[in-house]
């Protein structure tokens, strides 16, 4: 029996290879034919090809000698928000487009030392910022996903639109990710895969490039609840270079798959039934809440009263962090120069100008404005008191529950040019997901079902600080009760 090998799970990869039914040569090709068949959907902005075989091959090597390290000769993706070195690293941004860094982030350089192979930097919202991959220099990525009947290229999600749609889309086994305020999981909704943005200083932000420092964090999208177990170990741990990190132990999240949910409190916050909710995305979670109580969970009502606050201060605080991060960027220190020539004063405006998108500069000035000495305490200050609110309101709520089951996105993927001249639309996409990132909590989203256009939905489970295995155990009940959706429409799949 012939084996698809760019539909294989990592775990089933790594028994694959373990049993000598595949080398890891064989098993990057096939992704790497996959890759070059796919362009079409974008997904990434810089192929590695040749590193990547070289790397399978020293992989191969390593095994036949008995010396296989613990993800040996697995493919995988990379945001291109990850520092790579000597492997160019963009951001999406005309303004880092010759940047060549001479260090490895520590989440890469995690996944090289336990044996990934990597086939390229994938496409992504331009220095994170957006929830569609729309906003990229090197244009949009499509989402591998089609309506029934209908042909128009939808979104992937953003901003790891391109992460999640190479996964989806079998160019690579597995991807990371960066969540901000739900960058992680909305793309990972959109797509029909699996993502996990951990406990905020969980994974290192060390070389990894900054939007908000203060929220920003490394996840993992793969095909099921598994994979993401099994790579979120290998990228944790506490990083002396970043000092967000925390200095504590990361527990194997694999065992914690046990499948058992039974006693378990799982908590439904009246808040999240927002205005303008699909009810194909309200019967999805009343489906969520049946499958776990089946399980043996018991179901409990709980409230987050400040939700309706979470994106306005999210929007706030991002703006702020950004306009601040980004300052680096002015062609003298970092970032493409301008040739106009001029005074300081003019190369940096100019450099900016043309270096930054149109959504970035936006941001840099709402940012710029609300930490303004006049707007200060009435936006950044307000926005910081509305956060530890919110963080509150989820602390309360654990006194409760083990862990909250929500909707991850309020719908299924839209068309490409849909939504694009209406921002707050845009931030709309996030109002399920942006609580969980104010609180620096861990959230999940799983596959669990399809629209009547036969689009992924998804749902999200929040577990407390540093329970990324209960949210990894909820999550992988609600996946098994759901089955596996079908694949995608419009791909070209290598042998």
């Amino acid at each position: 029996m012939s084996i698809n090998l760019t539909e294989l799970t990592v775990a089933e990869a790594l028994k694959g290879l373990e049993n000598g039914d595949f080398t890891s040569v064989e098993l990057t090709q096939a992704h790497i034919t996959a890759m070059e068949q796919n362009r079409h959907l974008n997904a990434y902005v810089t192929e590695t090809p040749e590193l990547a075989l070289k790397q399978a091959a020293e992989s191969d090597k390593r095994r036949a000698n008995g010396k296989e390290k613990p993800l040996d000769g697995i493919p995988v993706g990379i945001k291109d928000l990850f520092c790579t070195k000597g492997v160019k690293t963009t951001a999406a941004s005309k303004i880092l487009s010759n940047f060549v860094p001479e260090y490895e982030s520590t989440v890469t350089q995690k996944m090289l030392d336990d044996g990934c192979v990597t086939l390229g930097k994938l496409n992504l919202d331009e220095f994170a910022m957006g929830s569609a991959t729309t906003n990229s220099h090197y244009g949009p990525t499509i989402n591998p996903w089609k309506r029934n009947n209908d042909d128009t290229d939808l979104v992937p999600g953003g901003s790891s639109g391109g992460s999640s749609a190479a996964v989806a889309a079998g160019l690579c086994l597995a991807a990371t990710g960066t969540d901000t305020g739900g960058s992680i999981r909305q793309p990972a909704s959109y797509c029909g895969v699996t993502g996990i943005k951990p406990t905020y200083g969980r994974c290192s932000r060390f070389g990894v490039i900054a939007y908000a420092s203060s929220l920003d964090q490394a996840g993992i999208f793969a095909r099921n609840t598994e994979d993401c177990a099994i790579m979120l170990k290998t990228m944790a741990g506490f990083d002396p270079n970043d000092s967000t990190s925390a200095d504590i132990e990361v527990p194997d999240f694999q065992a914690a798959l046990t499948g058992d949910v039974k006693g378990m409190k799982i908590g439904i916050p009246a808040e999240y039934k927002v205005d303008g909710m699909s009810k194909e995305i309200e019967e999805l979670w009343d489906q969520g809440i049946a499958w776990l109580k089946d399980a043996g969970a018991e179901i409990i009502d709980i409230s987050l009263p400040h939700t309706k606050y979470a994106l306005p201060a999210y929007y706030t605080i991002v703006t702020a962090e950004s306009s601040a991060n980004l300052a680096r960027y002015d062609g003298v220190r970092y970032g493409v120069r301008t040739e106009k020539s001029g005074s300081l004063d003019e190369t940096y405006a100019a450099t900016r100008a043309e270096g930054f998108g149109e959504e970035v500069k936006m941001r840099i000035l709402m940012g710029t404005y609300v930490l303004s000495a006049g707007y200060y305490d009435a936006y950044y200050r307000k926005a910081q008191r509305v956060r530890r609110l919110v963080s509150n309101d989820f602390k309360y709520a654990f006194e409760k529950c083990d862990a909250i089951l929500v909707p991850t996105a309020p719908t299924p993927a839209f068309g490409i040019e849909e939504n694009q001249n209406d921002p707050i639309a845009m931030y709309l996409n996030d109002v399920f997901t942006v609580p969980t990132s104010l609180a620096g909590l861990p959230g999940m989203s799983v596959p669990a079902g399809l629209s009547s256009d036969g689009l992924p939905l998804g749902l999200q489970i929040i577990g407390k600080q540093w329970d990324e295995e209960t949210v990894l155990k909820v999550g992988d009940v609600v996946e098994k009760a759901a089955g596996i959706l079908k694949k995608p429409s419009e791909l070209t799949k290598a042998a």
